[in-house]
């Protein structure tokens, strides 16, 4: 069985629209399973939404890039969102991001992550 780790959206994102991170993004993926809360989807949505208006000429890629993302095998886990909100207070984070550090902690697995605060955040918890 093979270690988890929880993936956020900029890792997901980088993977699938081709941004420069993505390459890294598959070297800290490889032979984990992969878990996020369930707003991972939601955050994926937004994301392409936000690409589609920025570039209306790659509209039909970044779709087919999005819907890509359901063969990643990325398991939703709920989280403790009263909790979720304690964490993001403590820790300056947003709930959503709070969410993913969240996850990691109760599940004691690495973070996979390009967003800085939430890198930093887990670090000060303890956390890879």
């Amino acid at each position: 069985m093979a270690a988890t780790k929880v993936i956020d959206t900029s890792a997901v994102a980088a993977l699938l629209f081709g941004e420069p991170e993505g390459e890294q993004a598959v070297a800290f993926m490889e032979n984990y399973d992969l878990v996020a809360p369930p707003l991972l989807e939601f955050e994926l949505a937004n994301v392409c939404l936000i690409k589609c208006r920025r570039h209306p000429a790659q509209r039909d890629k970044l779709l087919t890039a999005f819907n890509l993302r359901k063969n990643l095998g990325i398991r939703e886990i709920g989280v403790n969102h009263g909790e979720v909100v304690l964490l993001a207070e403590k820790t300056g984070l947003t709930a959503y991001d709070a969410s993913y550090l969240w996850l990691a902690r109760v599940l004691d697995a690495e973070i996979v992550t390009f967003d800085r605060k939430l890198r930093e955040a887990a670090a000060m918890a303890g956390m890879r």
